[in-house]
């Protein structure tokens, strides 16, 4: 069942569900907008080997004129607001309509499990033949709220549990259990 905003509000206030900072007027019908963070990373490699723990990254803080992503450019980012579900929440993360009109394509693994807590990881990539401005504090995107039918057996503990700012892939991890 997908959350109204009464229900989300409901959840804030009761501390069930952890957004920070909040801001009552981006919850919306059955959503809620979060805002983009001041920090981009851009991956740094002629080759990307799933294994390695040590792919260069690099940084950059977003200015205050914004930040232009050029055309066919893939970047991460992050939401400004640190959330931590409970144990019977999950969320969906879906990029904004408005954004994605003008072809800043918005994503993230899509779905974030149930106990997860940090911030979120969005991978942001520029389909349009011209580079797009982007600013710090924009509504980048939003998250649906679903109740599982139980509290989950076992609630996210996973590799990016408690990440704060732009997180790169872990995947390296998978094979080094």
């Amino acid at each position: 069942m997908i959350l109204s905003d009464r229900s989300i509000k409901e959840l804030v206030r009761s501390g069930r569900l952890v957004i920070e900072p909040y801001k009552e007027e981006n919850v919306q019908a059955s959503s809620i907008d979060l805002t983009l963070s001041g920090e981009v990373l851009f991956y740094r490699s002629e080759c990307i080997d799933i294994k390695s723990s040590h792919i260069p990254v690099e940084r950059i803080s977003i200015p205050e004129e914004g930040l232009l992503i050029p055309p066919k450019a893939f970047m991460l980012a992050t939401t400004e607001e640190y959330i931590k579900l409970p144990e019977d929440i999950t969320a969906f993360v879906e990029g904004r309509s408005s954004l994605g009109r003008l072809g800043l394509f918005i994503e993230n693994a899509g779905w974030v499990d149930a106990g997860f807590e940090g911030q979120i990881t969005l991978e942001l990539y520029n389909a349009n033949s011209c580079p797009i401005r982007i600013y710090k504090g924009v509504r980048i995107c939003q998250i649906v709220l679903a109740k599982l039918d139980r509290k989950a057996e076992k609630p996210y503990r996973g590799k990016y549990q408690g990440q704060k700012g732009a997180t790169p892939s872990r995947i390296y991890m998978d094979f080094h259990s």
